[in-house]
């Protein structure tokens, strides 16, 4: 009976056609914002059909894959909204990937057509693709017509391709069709009843799943879609900022972002809407959350059934963090290791079925005949289910709860990453003979890499050099915070890796990559204790660097809230980034301290130092 989730639509639309019928009905809202862009939905209508028509004269059809590698900008809705309304599937590629990475994905999706930006053009290798530079060309693609396409694009057809973390050590790229995105689009839509009075601030990159709810969802409505700039999602003070002056009355984010605008003093607003997904979100985060908001959204589900499958709307009364009950048309079965139905109240593995389970993966048979498999709960022979290995249980109510993975696969910061791609990289590096990659937590619960090395012969390698190799491979949020050495990696007695016998950060000092030259001035003593509480390590250096300690951006929010208030000073976290050692970020902060001292006050702290240095 909880799985009674069955409703049909009046019409089964394509996304790019939800869109459409708002803009016939609220043509000169505004559709888009960022920074001081604005296209109301007229605009961005017109806009993606000449660039329609343009790519159709270019070869792209119905299931066409297309790369779309942009900066986040009102020209990216422009790229996406084109596509499929030319019939193809867009394929997201990060500009900050490194180029192994990129090429990887263009040429295992088959990209026939690029539509990228000219200031992008230098980081591309030479490509068989075609390429379409949204600005350079844009005075060409002006002469097409601004008329919707005759284009025949159904609701079976593909939408995009996402690749996500896979554990043979290179990316896989999961098919969604249109059918399965607008059946999420339409059941959240009556959940958290958005409407043309909604601005909604969209934080996720295009490259995760996450951003086709910031997108479609205030796109299909009528509301206002507030994008911003990666510097501003990576501050706390910004996001809160923009927030305000924007007057967003819905967001979207992951846990660790909502803890970094709470870090940054944000206290919400009575009339927000909130929605946490991506991650598990954390109990006293979700308390903490519920007094800054009208309601605050739990959301579950793998980019495999359409960005998010299980829904709850947080309580007070809960007293743990609940993912919920299936949305529209889907079905969730939580079974045992014989893929029975698991009691009330008892773990198993959570299976997903129904209008969202994707097509499957890219180039991948047989990866996809083991993770989308027959549905055996229901008599239609074509209906199949999604094996997540989540682990969850159902509780008296129906409302599902969660408890993690059954595999090496994790959740951090809301990005999904396969441990075992990162050891498969780790060990293509010829010092390298064994490789294990964990996730680990600090005494204050935040979640970071470690890699456990066995080296060929005695002599370890430069862990910069180490680091250097990663970050030409993976993304920046794949590559380790830490290291540890090992004679050799810990087993079980049946020869099995033993994963539990790995030694936790405060067991051994993790190497860390630069010498320990110790901070000399004042600010410098201070900024390195900062970096020690922060990032919980024993020995901070005068060159060493916040983000190969184990920093990330959600973190330098905390950092530069301790500067604030050690130093009296005004700063932001975009200074970490461009000086993120302990001895630039001293630079930088005894600039700003000069800045903002009065003569005087500048006498006093020199004679204080004077007296320091004496003693």
């Amino acid at each position: 009976g909880w799985n009674e989730s069955t409703r049909k639509e009046g019409r089964v639309s394509c996304i790019h056609q939800l869109f459409e019928d708002q803009v016939l009905k609220t043509p000169d809202a505004i559709a888009v914002e960022f920074q001081q862009q604005r296209l109301s939905y007229r605009e961005l209508n017109a806009r993606a059909n000449q660039l329609a028509h343009y790519l159709r004269k270019r070869g792209v059809a119905p299931d066409s894959r297309v790369g779309v590698y942009v900066h986040r900008s009102p020209e990216m809705m422009v790229a996406l909204f084109a596509i499929m309304k030319a019939g193809g599937a867009y394929v997201p590629i990060d500009p900050m990937y490194p180029r192994e990475r990129l090429d990887f994905m263009l040429q295992d999706a088959g990209v026939a057509v690029l539509v990228t930006q000219e200031k992008l053009l230098e980081g591309l290798s030479s490509q068989e693709a075609q390429i379409v530079c949204i600005d350079r060309d844009w005075t060409e693609i002006a002469q097409e017509s601004p008329e919707t396409p005759a284009v025949e694009v159904t609701p079976a057809n593909l939408s995009y391709v996402i690749f996500t973390s896979g554990s043979s050590g290179r990316p896989k790229g999961v098919q969604l069709e249109h059918r399965n995105v607008v059946n999420f689009i339409n059941s959240v839509q009556r959940l958290f009843a958005l409407n043309e009075k909604d601005i909604f601030l969209g934080v996720a990159s295009m490259s995760f799943d996450a951003s086709v709810l910031d997108f479609y969802l205030p796109l299909s409505v009528g509301a206002r879609l507030v994008m911003v700039d990666v510097e501003t999602t990576r501050d706390g003070y910004a996001l809160a900022d923009t927030m305000a002056q924007s007057g967003v009355t819905a967001m979207h984010a992951t846990p660790s972002t909502w803890r970094s605008l709470i870090d940054a003093g944000w206290k919400g607003g009575p009339a927000l809407k909130l929605l946490s997904g991506g991650e598990a979100l954390p109990w006293d985060l979700a308390l903490r959350l519920l007094p800054c908001c009208s309601a605050l959204w739990n959301l579950y589900g793998p980019t495999e059934t359409a960005v998010y499958s299980v829904v709850h709307k947080v309580k007070n009364s809960d007293s743990a963090t609940l993912v919920g009950r299936p949305v529209d048309n889907t079905q969730i079965y939580i079974l045992d290791s014989r893929q029975e139905p698991a009691p009330i109240g008892i773990k198993g593995e959570i299976y997903i079925a129904g209008a969202g389970v994707a097509r499957g993966y890219l180039n991948r048979p047989e990866l996809t005949s083991e993770k989308f498999i027959p549905n055996p709960f229901n008599a239609l022979p074509e209906a199949r289910m999604y094996r997540t290995g989540d682990l969850g249980r159902y509780l008296a109510d129906g409302v599902i709860e969660c408890f993690g993975r059954a595999d090496d696969q994790i959740k951090l910061r809301g990005f999904r990453i396969e441990l075992g791609e990162i050891e498969a990289v780790l060990k293509q590096h010829p010092s390298v003979r064994h490789a294990v990659v964990d996730v680990r937590s600090s005494s204050s619960g935040d979640r970071r890499l470690v890699a456990y090395l066995v080296m060929e012969g005695d002599k370890r390698p430069d862990l910069s050099a180490v680091r250097g190799f990663l970050k030409t491979k993976l993304p920046d949020y794949m590559v380790p915070s830490a290291f540890m050495f090992l004679e050799s990696i810990p087993v079980s007695p049946s020869g099995k890796l033993n994963r539990r016998a790995l030694p936790d950060m405060d067991e051994a000092q993790a190497e860390l990559p630069s010498g320990p030259a110790e901070p000399l001035t004042p600010v410098q003593q201070g900024i390195a204790t900062i970096f020690s509480e922060v990032l919980e390590v024993r020995q901070v250096g005068l060159h060493d660097n916040f983000f190969e300690l184990g920093g990330h951006s959600l973190l330098a929010t905390r950092v530069i809230s301790r500067l604030r208030d050690r130093f009296q000073i005004e700063m932001t976290p975009r200074v970490l980034f461009e000086a993120p050692t302990v001895e630039e970020l001293a630079a930088r902060t005894s600039d700003v301290i000069v800045q903002s001292t009065s003569p005087d006050e500048i006498e006093t702290m020199l004679r204080e130092l004077a007296e320091l240095e004496e003693q």
